[in-house]
């Protein structure tokens, strides 16, 4: 989930049991960030979870029991940020909640993955006419749709 409210990569689908650092590694997300950089040579960072471990590109809560102030203030401003991810989740839930009936869904039978897949790219449309919470939470203006379905061929 970017800041602007679009989700800005997806990948998919993986079965339920793998772990999350197993489907980071298998996203290609990391060889994404290695090609880009900020105007100031700086790299991107994704905040992720603790399972993702800590390298150029991810940064994750301190961990411990016996924090001092700086890094429990740093745990708790990133945890209030992190759930902007949880709701771009809730906003494809809400928006496509036909979906997210489980008893609907056949994971052999249907593609599930593109059906989500689909859902995301709606969601990013909605959120280019509409903004989101994440959008507002950061004052951050998602794009126009005419800007984001040029960047999206």
């Amino acid at each position: 989930m970017a800041p602007n409210g679009l989700i800005a990569h997806l990948y998919g689908p993986l079965e339920g049991k793998r772990h999350d650092a197993f489907m980071l590694g298998v996203s290609g997300l990391l060889p994404q960030l290695e090609r880009i950089t900020k105007p100031d040579g700086e790299p991107y960072v994704v905040y992720g979870d603790p399972a993702y471990g800590i390298s150029r590109h991810i940064i994750a809560p301190f961990r411990g029991a016996h924090l001092t102030p700086l890094p429990q203030q740093f745990n708790s401003d990133m945890s209030k940020v992190r759930a902007s991810v949880e709701w771009g989740f809730g906003k494809i839930s809400q928006y496509f909640a036909y979906l997210d009936f489980h008893k609907n869904l056949k994971v052999l039978l249907q593609p599930v993955g593109k059906y989500y897949a689909v859902r995301a790219l709606l969601a990013n449309c909605h959120t280019c006419l509409y903004g989101s919470v994440t959008s507002s939470f950061f004052e951050l203006e998602p794009p126009s749709l005419e800007v984001y379905s040029i960047v999206q061929k």
